[in-house]
């Protein structure tokens, strides 16, 4: 990912609200997989305006999505 497009990614105006996933999860899993975790494990929509950010295993890897 470019510098540009991560400022742009955590511009407030883009963003209303962030979610942390508590816990660990597979960072493997690609965008798909993230979404089917933020639709299905968390009932959120994962296309609203929102960040979502998980963690792996180990806490020293982040992955950001927004959708």
């Amino acid at each position: 990912m470019c510098w540009k497009s991560f400022n742009a990614m955590l511009n407030r105006s883009f963003v209303d609200q962030v979610y942390l996933a508590s816990g660990s999860t597979d960072l493997r899993k690609l965008i798909d997989g993230l979404a089917v975790i933020v639709q299905e494990g968390f009932q959120l929509d994962p296309f609203s305006s929102s960040l979502f950010v998980f963690c792996n295993r180990k806490k020293d890897k982040l992955k950001m999505g927004r959708y």
